[in-house]
């Protein structure tokens, strides 16, 4: 025993002895930080872009069953050129559903009806419902429904895929979302002509009321007699145009849909993470699946197009901004799905499937990862806990080798974990600095136009804030009981147990984006690994080359993500609103991705002398982009791809009083900005003198005297210009009081009202003290919880093909029974949203004053206030 211990001192101290053991030279280090940065764009940014070649008609006899792009983008084309389709306007309820009609009638005559047949159906519906805040109740919205089953089946059970076909107001809608609805007619067309014959009935739901917001669905969902079979679903939307189509949303609890996903999508573009995040609603968009999960209790995946969100909802999202590449990547992943699911198994009884939430995510579009949430916990813990033994084992190691007591390495490593600590503080810190500081500086959405410019805004500083306290303290130690090789090891242990410890706490919380921490955790270790059981980590800075060639999947991994990230929430930032300063976001996002992609590789660059050097260098490359961001070059917007929203209403409104006499007529323009930056860019070309805020009047008046559409829950920061003359409305809103009914008791009192206008209207309901109201036409929701829908009650009313006036009541209560006397406010707003409502001359005038690079979603819209 005693021969074999003296061995092993030997050979221990024969390893600390060997060489190299000092720093490599200085000059070397520019390479290693240049070798990330090549490494993201010669394989991540390919890779992220990459797109199938659009099949064209002329190859379909040699691809016989692939989807042909180019018949989708011919039809694309057919569908731009009809121009915005709102909702009650003939555009919508008749171009385009004829449209529909036609071309669904074109595959009845290539269908194989030897085996298939097809039932195709125009729904009419009508429906109440609460959502966001307000009350949506819609009449005569139109769906087109194709279903497709094989002759041979016997199966009540539905795969539904559903897309829109209606549009924002001024929009052509070729990303948002005709891009879908041609896919979906190509897979309809392909599916028919297969001849071959699947299990489960296939139901294509072409939605005519996404935009409203989800009354197609919500009218298909809750009123159509197929929608009880229906127990999947592939919902298809956008948030942009072209590009590759996003899963970001799966189940509810259905983790087989994920599996079917991987073994038959040719192109996988997902991350649970996305999922989590809209889901939290930092992302300011929504989607039919919300419908579906929530009304109809579909399990399904929901995906879109994520890239070019500039042009999302503006006039700008045209047909060439879809490219047909981009449409054969959204059909061939469609096809396939639609394949293997209307063959799955489990249609035909999903609720035995149902097995709780997955993780999923795809490598760089080469393949598809999903698991079960308790398979997460499973690996989230066990290499967590892993990892901190195997930190313990090395420390121990070094110990033994350097001769040093364990007492003194745990110092060492208690020391750069807060170092550590304090690195990822500051990575986060320094790009909120940043942000604040170009905020007061009203430089804000600098990289809107220009998105490279995050790299020396947050990127750098990120970078530079993550190694910062550990290269001071490596370079200004004053110990040498330890070696700088070991010193280096520690602070990647450091770094682990810090990713452990966030890794843990996520689990614990419930968040399946734990997984990132996972990935960055089990490449360490592995690292790791290797290194004790090869003795690398004693052998100078070998064990530095494993660590940093285990970095290189993470780092691909984490930078390809959080670049997706980027690239779909910069547009959007420029439409987060006027109080929200969306520089904080990206910031927060360039530094997350940051310190996952490079929280074990950018502290390498203390195996070279000289490491301030390097991180004086990263600070003049900062500055230089910070000079460039204050320039021109950072100024945000750019005409038509890069645009302002400046939406605004040219209002006409109106005051009666409780006699029914008119206190105040008068117009003006109510705007309604999208982005931080206010209207100050919009002052050069444009006279806003006499520009106000409103949110005086918010405290005076209902609703601040504004037509606000939708979500009114910012009109406060409202901005007003008056004008003299009055707005021209092309037709009147008109609200009657039918009749007036003080019920048997004495306490309660009924209004009878028929209301006739545009087919967007809306209605602002205001008890006043001692009102209540208890019971109307509508939804009963918002009066079942007063608590959560306090007065003011919004109801927004959309009527598709059934132009027939409203007619409706409400009841109220009144404490003293006095109905001789006002009980109630009532606003009234008429929305002239359609291409063909005519905007009068000084609209038009002032509209032209919008400098090149600003779009307005705009239209006429009135407002009166009543008292009764």
């Amino acid at each position: 025993m005693g021969a074999r211990r003296d061995n092993l001192m030997i050979e221990l101290e024969a390893e600390r002895k060997l060489r190299p053991s000092k720093p490599f030279p200085w000059y070397y280090a520019p390479t290693y930080l240049l070798f990330w940065v090549g490494l993201f764009f010669a394989v991540i940014y390919p890779l992220f872009q990459a797109l199938p070649d659009g099949i064209k008609i002329s190859e379909e006899a040699e691809k016989p069953g692939k989807f042909v792009a180019e018949r989708a983008q011919s039809l694309l084309l057919e569908m731009t050129q009809m121009g915005p389709r709102l909702v009650g306007d003939v555009n919508n309820e008749v171009t385009a559903v004829n449209f529909l009609l036609e071309e669904i009638e074109k595959v009845r005559q290539v269908l194989r009806d030897d085996v298939f047949e097809m039932e195709v159906e125009v729904q009419r519906a009508s429906g109440s419902y609460l959502i966001k805040g307000f009350l949506n109740h819609y009449k005569g919205v139109q769906n087109v429904l194709v279903k497709l089953s094989s002759r041979s089946s016997n199966s009540s059970s539905y795969l539904l895929v559903n897309s829109h076909f209606d549009t924002k107001p001024g929009s052509p809608g070729a990303g948002d979302d005709a891009s879908m609805v041609v896919v979906m007619l190509e897979v309809l067309r392909q599916m028919a002509i297969s001849g071959e014959p699947f299990l489960h009935p296939i139901l294509f739901l072409f939605n005519g009321a996404e935009e409203q917001p989800m009354q197609g669905s919500h009218g298909f969902t809750t009123q159509h007699r197929w929608a009880a079979n229906c127990k999947a679903l592939l919902n298809l939307d956008s948030a942009g145009a072209g590009g590759r189509d996003l899963l970001f949303q799966g189940g509810p609890n259905h983790p087989w849909l994920m599996e079917h996903y991987r073994n038959s999508a040719p192109h996988p573009f997902a991350t649970t993470t996305a999922e989590e995040m809209f889901q939290a609603g930092i992302i300011p968009s929504d989607t039919d699946f919300r419908v579906f999960r929530d009304f109809g209790v579909v399990p399904g995946l929901d995906m879109a197009n994520v890239y070019n969100g500039f042009v999302y909802h503006t006039e700008f999202d045209r047909y060439t901004v879809v490219s047909r590449d981009s449409l054969q990547n959204s059909g061939d992943n469609l096809l396939a799905l639609v394949k293997s699911i209307s063959n799955a198994e489990e249609m035909y009884d999903t609720e035995a499937h149902a097995e709780g939430h997955a993780v999923f995510f795809d490598f760089i579009g080469l393949f598809f990862v999903h698991y079960q949430e308790s398979t997460s916990v499973a690996l989230n813990i066990s290499f967590s806990l892993g990892a901190i033994v195997l930190i313990c084992v090395s420390l121990w190691r070094m110990s033994r080798v350097s001769g040093e007591t364990m007492g003194t390495y745990a110092g060492a490593f208690g020391l750069l974990f807060l170092l550590a600590l304090a690195g990822i503080l500051l990575a986060l810190l320094f790009p909120v600095l940043m942000c604040i500081f170009y905020d007061l500086g009203d430089r804000t959405l600098s990289y809107f136009s220009n998105s490279w410019l995050v790299i020396g805004l947050y990127i750098i500083p990120s970078v530079i804030g993550l190694v910062l306290p550990m290269t001071l303290y490596l370079t200004h130690r004053r110990s040498d009981k330890i070696p700088h090789k070991y010193l280096l090891q520690i602070v990647g242990h450091a770094n682990c147990l810090l990713l452990a410890i966030l890794c843990l706490a996520l689990t614990a919380l419930g968040y399946r984006s734990a997984y990132l921490f996972l990935i960055s955790l089990i490449f360490y270790v592995a690292a790791l690994i290797v290194n004790l059981l090869s003795r690398l980590d004693c052998r100078g800075y070998h064990w530095a080359l494993v660590l940093m060639v285990s970095q290189i999947i993470p780092f691909i991994y984490h930078a390809y993500l959080f670049h997706m990230f980027i690239l779909i929430l910069i547009p959007m930032a420029g439409r987060f609103g006027m109080n929200t300063n969306p520089d904080l976001l990206i910031g927060a996002l360039c530094a997350c991705g940051t310190i996952l992609a490079l929280s074990f590789a950018a502290p390498l660059i203390n195996i070279f002398r000289r490491p301030n050097s390097m991180l004086g260098g990263l600070s003049v490359v900062m500055f230089i982009f910070c000079m460039i961001a204050v320039s021109e070059v950072g100024f945000p917007y750019r005409a038509k791809t890069n645009v302002m929203r400046a939406d605004f209403m040219q209002v006409h409104r109106k005051y009666f009083e409780y006699d029914g006499s008119m206190s105040l007529e008068d117009s003006g323009y109510y705007f309604h900005l999208g982005d931080r930056n206010r209207e100050a860019p919009l002052r050069d070309s444009m006279d806003l003198t006499d520009l106000v805020r409103l949110g005086d009047d918010c405290d005076t008046e209902l609703m601040c005297g504004l037509p606000c559409y939708r979500f009114c829950a910012a009109r406060k920061d409202a901005l007003w210009l008056a004008r003299e003359e009055l707005v021209q409305l092309p037709y009147p809103t008109v609200l009657e009081l039918v009749n007036k009914t003080v019920l048997s008791g004495g306490y309660q009192v009924r209004f009878d009202f028929r209301l006739s206008g545009p087919p967007n209207t809306g209605l602002f309901i205001l008890p006043l003290d001692g009102v209540k109201v208890l019971r109307w036409t509508f939804s009963q929701g918002m009066l079942d919880d007063p608590a959560t829908y306090r007065p003011p009650l919004n109801v927004l009313l959309t009527y598709g093909v059934d132009t027939a006036p409203w007619e409706f009541y409400m009841e109220l209560s009144k404490d003293n029974g006095n109905f001789d006397e006002p009980v109630m406010k009532l606003g009234v707003s008429g929305h002239y949203m359609s291409p063909h409502a005519e905007r009068d001359a000084l609209s038009k005038e002032f509209l032209a004053t919008l400098p090149d690079f600003a779009f307005s979603t705009e239209w006429p819209s009135s407002y009166e206030r009543h008292i009764f």
